[in-house]
């Protein structure tokens, strides 16, 4: 109900036009015209032009007839059409010169495409999933994920479950921990849904099928490659495999129970990557923790080893046989 002194406004398109609105178009139709009073429930009718003042009568309004109204309303779309076909006809031909030049090119030179853009990468990969049919392979490295995000990666993935496309996500450990992630796998359970943890993954990787590949090239995800060459595609197949066999299932217990020796799992990580030689971190971005975590851990470590110093740490976990003892 509208105030007194504020025009009353019902905003909807008229292709979506109020049941209400509806009846009293109708209404109007058959008697020819209308109590301004009675359509004070759907102003819409006037925003719509559907209805317009009798000019023998103030307070009665006359229905504009449905052939004269839909016309109205054709005219701009009809515009519209035959504008852009006039601007597809123009594209077609400015490209038309160049189409004997594509048709002389071998496949090779298209089996690798630099995305660049996260506008292009999404709707690269959109395609991808569309066409997906048998089964996607997904390498995501642990990091916070925006609640936009985590809508997109909902919107991509539900389609292909529903078509029976088999969808393996490989997570690092720390993904346990991240609720983000836990709530993204929970609104994805399936039988064709798999994931597992593992301490240390590289890089992001997404394959459909074994047609598309692709990874990134930059740290901020704003250049990213697809590859469609079938031997590329292969043998990340086989590089995911062979991970995924190393993998513990999301629905297994956490890998962070203490051994024997008083280590964890992702302490004797985090040994391995310090006696390589890596800053904290390189060891922080490649086990998909912060900083602040693993400084934790090392701190941990040290104690256990009886450490007093980072160089001394790293004789101690030599010395101590830890990193073969096959955790």
């Amino acid at each position: 109900m509208a105030t007194k002194g504020t025009k009353a406004t019902h905003p909807h398109a008229i292709t979506e036009l109020c049941e209400e609105g509806g009846r009293l178009y109708a209404h109007a139709l058959r008697t020819g015209r209308i109590a301004r009073t009675d359509v004070e429930s759907a102003p819409c009718l006037m925003e719509l032009a559907l209805l317009q003042p009798d000019p023998d009568d103030a307070n009665l309004l006359r229905p504009v007839p449905p052939s004269v109204a839909l016309a109205q309303r054709l005219t701009p779309l009809e515009r519209e059409i035959a504008e852009r076909r006039r601007l597809s006809v123009e594209l077609a031909d400015a490209f038309e010169p160049f189409m004997t030049l594509s048709a002389q090119v071998t496949t090779s030179t298209h089996s690798i495409t630099v995305l660049e853009g996260k506008e292009r990468i999404n709707a690269a990969l959109n395609l991808a999933t569309a066409q997906c049919q048998t089964e996607m392979l997904t390498i995501q490295p642990s990091n916070r994920i925006s609640e936009h995000s985590l809508l997109l990666g909902l919107e991509r993935d539900r389609p292909l479950i529903e078509r029976g496309v088999r969808i393996r996500t490989l997570y690092q450990h720390t993904a346990r921990h991240n609720p983000e992630k836990l709530a993204y796998v929970a609104q994805l359970s399936d039988g064709k849904v798999e994931y597992r943890t593992i301490d240390e993954l590289v890089e992001r990787l997404i394959i459909c099928d074994e047609s598309a590949a692709f990874i990134p090239t930059r740290d901020d995800q704003q250049v990213a490659l697809e590859l469609r060459h079938p031997g590329l595609v292969r043998y990340l197949i086989r590089v995911f495999e062979f991970i995924w066999g190393r993998a513990v299932p999301l629905s297994a217990g956490a890998p962070y129970e203490t051994a024997p020796d008083g280590i964890t799992e992702i302490q004797h990580s985090i040994a391995k990557l310090l006696v390589e030689g890596h800053v904290d971190e390189a060891i922080a971005r490649r086990l998909g923790m912060n900083v602040r975590t693993c400084r934790a851990h090392i701190a941990k470590l040290a104690t256990a080893l009886g450490s007093g110093s980072r160089a001394q740490l790293g004789f101690l976990i030599a010395q101590s046989g830890i990193l073969e003892q096959g955790h």
